[in-house]
Order: structure tokens, then sequence, then C-alpha cells
């Protein structure tokens, strides 16, 4: 990627900041429950990011957990989180301090416009579609997901951050592929902390998707 391309990615990456900014993206975090799974994500999601490099041919690991943390910490909150996964997630990679505009790329495409994409597809699925348990794990944690990926890679070609290393027809396969693949684990791990950790799922609440604890609701 040359530097004719790093502004856009600037461009984005601030933006998405600043609408974050007047959600006050802390607050969650005063959320004590959330605490810990937050930093577990600090902690994991760098090594995660970080086996993009072993791909051959430059091909983008999408295993990259933005929709996930849209889903557990609501899109603010998601957002900034991204920074220090993708600053650490390069340092890993070079051992040395990136470059710049390097990092502000790797943190938009792999994290800020999935994210992104998952936050619009899923206020699409909650307010059109029922509101049930089922359709908040399976639209919003894998159907969102895989779209969200998978729209990332036709975004990533328009905005001509393809590698010239990969076809037209590989990129748009691997981001198929592995926006179903993230979806595949980003949906198991949503079933699995509604009905286990629920507290850890900032955007769910019994109250919305289960309809015995709506008609319990005076």
């Amino acid at each position: 990627m040359g530097n004719t391309l790093a502004w856009p990615d600037w461009a984005l990456l601030l933006t998405a900041l600043a609408l974050a900014l007047p959600f006050k993206p802390w607050l969650p975090l005063r959320h004590a429950p959330l605490q810990s799974p937050w930093i577990g994500a600090m902690v994991l999601l760098p090594w995660v990011w970080w086996t993009e490099h072993l791909l051959p041919n430059g091909l983008p690991l999408h295993v990259s957990g933005a929709c996930l943390l849209v889903l557990m910490f609501g899109w603010p909150l998601a957002v900034w989180s991204l920074l220090p996964i993708g600053l650490f997630a390069k340092l890993i990679e070079v051992r040395a301090w990136p470059n710049a505009d390097a990092l502000v790329s790797h943190i938009v495409w792999m994290g800020v416009v999935p994210a992104t994409l998952a936050l619009l597809i899923g206020l699409a699925v909650r307010r059109w579609l029922p509101k049930h348990l089922f359709v908040y794990i399976l639209g919003r944690g894998f159907i969102a997901t895989a779209l969200a990926i998978t729209a990332t890679g036709y975004l990533a070609v328009c905005a001509h951050h393809k590698p010239d290393t990969i076809d037209l027809e590989e990129w748009m396969l691997a981001h198929w592929l592995l926006g179903w693949g993230e979806a595949i684990s980003t949906g198991m791990l949503t079933a699995i902390f509604v009905a286990f950790k629920p507290d850890w799922m900032l955007t769910y609440s019994d109250r919305r998707y289960l309809p015995t604890a709506r008609d319990r609701t005076p």
C-alpha cells in the first residue's frame, strides 16, 4: 500500500473515533462483568491478528473478532479497542515500532470497517426482524458477521487495497470463506455467552429477546 492510499485510511479511522466519542466508549467498562472479558480480548486478539502474516500471498485473516467486540462491548468501545489490538499485533510481528500508515490501514480494514458494517447490519436486524433469541444469535452473531466480513473484501477492492499478488477471484473467494469462518466462531461464542454469560453481551437483554421475560415485565 502506497502513500497515496494512506490519507483515506487515516480519515476513516479518525472519523470513526470521533463519532464514537460522544457515546462515551469508556462507560461499558464501569459495568464490572464486562471488565474481565474486555481485558481478555485485549490480551488474546493481538495474537490472533498477528497470525495474518502466516498466510501466503498476503491473504487477509479476518478472524479479527471485531464483530464480536461490537456485540459484547458496543460499537464505540469496540472501535477504540481496535487501536491497542492493532498496535500490539504489529509490534509482535515486526518487533519494532510499526509504520504509522501501515498500522492505520491494518486497523481500518481488519477492524473498523467490518465492525461498522456489523453494527449497521445488526441495527437493521434489530429494527426489521422479530425480537427473538435465535434472531439475535443467528442474525447478529452469525449472518451479520458473514456479510460484514464479505462486504469488507468488496470495499477493499473499491478502495484499491487488494494486493497485486492476489487475483480478484481469489480475493473475493477468500473473504467469502473467511467471512463464514468468522461467522461460525462469532455465532458460536454469541450463543455460549448468551446462555451462560449474558452480562458479557452489552447488546443483549432478556427483556428484548426472550418473549417470556417480556411477558413478565409489568
